[in-house]
């Protein structure tokens, strides 16, 4: 079970475990601190997040900031990865290809989702769909993190 799965399985039991949890991801990673995640669920390809609307994440249109919905899903894939790919193998970030579809004018839900048999190929490129979305079910970004994934060495 990996660092990551042990953390979320001991914080999430906890009182405000979910927040405790998002604190000690963001220290792990301080670049995602900077929007303040909240995860909500995190398992084996699954992972959610949430992103409040706040000053510190807005644009000039005080909607969530493109960038700030990026890091969002990175968050959330990163999270995904790491307890979802086989002992045996590691993981890098590829490429991310993504749409702007709406305006984020509210908190955002960050979603990174696979298929186990994905983690299993041969192939070393792997997809992570990822998405966010408004408590209304308004998909406001989407698209693709590519990970590049090989053997332990």
């Amino acid at each position: 079970m990996s660092q990551v799965q042990t953390m979320w399985n001991k914080t999430s039991r906890l009182p405000l475990g979910d927040r405790v949890f998002s604190l000690l991801f963001a220290q792990k990673a301080p670049y995602f601190a900077s929007i303040r995640p909240r995860f909500t669920v995190v398992e084996p390809n699954r992972v959610e997040l949430l992103i409040p609307k706040r000053r510190r994440v807005h644009n000039h249109l005080k909607t969530v900031h493109a960038i700030a919905l990026c890091n969002g899903l990175e968050a959330a894939m990163g999270a995904l990865a790491e307890v979802t790919i086989p002992a045996d193998k590691r993981w890098i970030p590829k490429g991310m290809d993504v749409s702007y579809t709406a305006k984020a004018s509210g908190d955002v839900t960050c979603v990174a989702e696979t298929d186990a048999a994905q983690w299993t190929a041969d192939e070393p490129d792997l997809p992570v769909r990822v998405r966010g979305e408004l408590a209304d079910g308004t998909v406001v970004i989407e698209g693709i993190i590519r990970l590049w994934v090989t053997p332990r060495r």
